[in-house]
C-alpha cells in the first residue's frame, strides 16, 4: 500500500468509502436518520473543496481509505470497511503526523477508533459535549506530540 496526495478525480471513490465507513462506524452511535444523511453525495460535495487537504492510501491505484487534515487537526480518517486491519489506517496516521497532525476529535463511544488512536500513541486531552446532527453528543479530543 502507498499513501499519496488525493486528486480531484478521487472524490467520488473517496465519498463512497466515507459513506460506507460512516454507516459501519456510527450505526450504533447515531440515530438512523443522522447516519443516512451522510451519504456519498454529502461527502462528495464536502470533498469538492477539501480534496487538496486529503491523503489517500491505495493498493495498485485502488483507494482503500483517506484522511482529511486542516491546520494540524485530523478532521476525518476513514477506511473502507473491507480494508480495516490491513495497515492502511496506520500508514495514513503516520503520514499525517509527519505533516504536522497534532489533534483529532472522536465520538466518545467510537471504541474501535479510540483503541486504534491510543494504540498509535494518541492521548485524550479533553472530554466534552457539543452539538452534532441536531443533538448534543459526547466527544474526546486526542493529542499527540506538542498537543498532549
Amino acid at each position: 500500500m502507498i499513501v499519496r496526495q488525493a486528486q480531484a478525480d478521487d472524490i467520488s471513490r473517496l465519498a463512497e468509502i466515507a459513506a460506507r465507513s460512516y454507516r459501519a462506524a456510527f450505526a450504533t452511535i447515531l440515530e438512523p436518520d443522522a447516519v443516512a444523511s451522510r451519504d456519498a453525495a454529502y461527502f462528495a460535495e464536502r470533498f469538492t473543496s477539501a480534496w487538496e487537504r486529503m491523503l489517500v492510501v491505495a493498493r495498485q491505484d485502488d483507494a482503500l481509505g483517506f484522511l482529511l487534515m486542516t491546520d494540524g487537526h485530523i478532521d476525518m480518517l476513514f477506511m473502507d470497511p473491507a480494508a480495516i486491519g490491513q495497515g492502511g489506517g496506520a500508514q495514513l496516521l503516520e503520514a499525517a503526523e509527519a505533516r504536522g497532525a497534532r489533534s483529532l476529535e472522536c465520538f466518545r463511544d467510537n471504541h474501535g477508533a479510540r483503541r486504534f488512536y491510543e494504540r498509535h500513541g494518541w492521548r485524550v486531552t479533553r472530554m466534552y459535549e457539543r452539538e452534532f446532527a441536531g443533538t448534543m453528543r459526547s466527544f474526546v479530543l486526542y493529542g499527540k506530540g506538542a498537543a498532549v
